[in-house]
C-alpha cells in the first residue's frame, strides 16, 4: 500500500526540487533586479497565485498594495490542474507570481517556465522551509511531500517568504508587507495551539486519521495522530484492491469508527473501504469532509486558510471522540454540511 500508516515524529530528508523554473535562473534574476525600481510602478501590483492556500497568504500580506488573482478555486485539485490559455495570459500579465512548489502544481511546470523566460518574478513559497523538515515517503523517493500547509507552524515560514518577496519587488512598501506578515503569524500561532489541543484530546486508542489520499503527513507529524490513506501523495492514480484491503484490515484491527472524505478528491475509494470494512463486521462511518488540497468556497470562513485548518481539526477531533467546540476556535465554523 502506498501509505498505510504513518506515525508522527521527526523525519529528516533531502529536498529535491524537480521542477525549478527553466527561465528563472541567472538570466531572470538579472531581469528581476531590473524590475525592482518602484518609482514608476502602478498600484495595486498585479499578483497571480495558484491554489487557495497560497492565494490567502498573498492577499493578507500584500494588503492594499496588491490585486491578487488565484487560478484555482474551491474543490480544485492542484495535482491534476492543467492551466488554460486564459491562465497563461494572466501569468504573462502579472507583476509577481507565487506558487506552492514541491511539485504540488506539477502540470503547471511548462507555464511557469514560459513566464520565467519573460523575466517575471516567480516564487515558490515553500522555499523557506528547512529541507530537513520535509517528508519524503519511500514510495516517492526523490520527491518530497508538498502538503506542508497541514502543519500550521511550517506554513508560517511561507508567510515570511511572501513578505520578503514582495518587499524585494516593491521596496517602497516593504514595511507594510512585513507588518502584515507579523500580524498574520500571530493569528497562526493561536491556530496552531488550538489544533494541538483538540487533536490531543482524542483518546489515544481512537487517534487514527484515515483519509482519501496522503495529504495529512505533516498534520500527523505536527499534531501527534497516525494517518493512513487509500491513495498516495498525488491523486493521479486510483488505489488498487490490495491498497483497499490493507486499509480495511487496519480499520478492523484498530476498531476505527470514523474515516474521512476530502472536498477535492473523489470519495469512491473511501466508500468502497467503508463497505468492505462493514462486510467484516466493522462499524465505520464517514466522520466528515476535510479540506486537503483546496479550501472552502470563496467568501466563507472555510474559504480562508485559518478556516480550513480550524474546520479540519474540529471535525477530526469531534468525530474521533475528542473535545472541540462545534463552531471551532474562532466560533465561525458552520458544520451543517458535515451530516452524513
Amino acid at each position: 500500500m502506498r501509505h498505510l500508516m504513518r506515525q508522527p515524529g521527526p523525519i529528516s530528508v533531502v529536498i529535491v526540487f524537480s521542477y525549478l523554473l527553466a527561465g528563472c535562473s541567472e538570466s531572470s534574476t538579472t531581469e528581476r533586479s531590473a524590475n525592482l525600481d518602484s518609482a514608476s510602478r502602478a498600484y495595486p501590483c498585479q499578483i497571480v497565485t495558484t491554489c487557495g492556500m497560497v492565494t490567502d497568504i498573498v492577499r493578507i500580506v500584500a494588503g492594499e498594495h496588491g490585486h491578487v488573482v488565484g487560478l484555482m478555486g474551491e474543490g480544485v485539485d492542484p495535482h491534476m490542474y492543467k492551466p488554460t490559455r486564459d491562465d497563461v495570459k494572466k501569468l504573462l500579465e502579472a507583476d509577481v507570481i507565487f506558487y506552492s512548489g514541491l511539485m504540488l502544481e506539477g502540470r503547471m511546470g511548462d507555464a511557469f517556465a514560459k513566464v520565467g523566460r519573460k523575466g517575471k518574478p516567480v516564487y515558490p513559497i515553500t522555499e523557506g522551509i528547512d529541507p530537513d523538515f520535509l517528508l519524503e515517503p519511500p514510495e516517492f523517493e526523490g520527491h518530497t511531500d508538498p502538503h506542508v500547509w497541514m502543519d500550521v507552524s511550517a506554513w508560517m515560514k511561507a508567510v515570511d517568504v511572501v513578505a520578503e518577496a514582495l518587499a524585494e519587488y516593491d521596496a517602497s512598501h516593504a514595511n507594510d508587507y512585513r507588518k502584515n506578515a507579523t500580524a498574520y503569524k500571530l493569528e497562526l500561532e493561536k491556530l496552531h495551539a488550538y489544533v494541538q489541543k483538540v487533536i490531543g484530546s482524542i483518546p489515544e486508542e481512537q487517534r487514527v486519521l484515515i483519509t482519501a489520499h496522503d495529504a495529512f503527513g505533516y498534520f500527523s507529524q505536527a499534531y501527534g495522530i497516525p494517518v493512513a490513506s487509500a491513495q498516495g501523495l498525488t491523486t493521479e492514480s486510483d488505489p488498487g484492491l490490495e491498497d483497499k484491503n490493507r486499509l480495511i484490515d487496519l480499520i478492523v484491527k484498530k476498531k476505527v469508527n470514523a474515516i474521512f472524505v476530502e472536498t477535492s478528491v473523489n470519495s469512491t475509494a473511501i466508500q468502497s473501504v467503508i463497505e468492505g470494512a462493514k462486510s467484516k463486521g466493522a462499524n465505520v462511518r464517514i466522520g466528515g469532509k476535510l479540506f486537503s488540497d483546496a479550501m472552502g468556497p470563496a467568501g466563507t470562513y472555510e474559504g480562508t486558510y485559518i478556516g480550513m485548518m480550524d474546520h479540519n481539526a474540529t471535525v477530526v477531533a469531534r468525530a474521533l471522540g475528542g473535545e472541540a467546540p462545534e463552531k471551532g476556535f474562532q466560533g465561525k465554523l458552520d458544520l451543517s454540511s458535515q451530516q452524513d
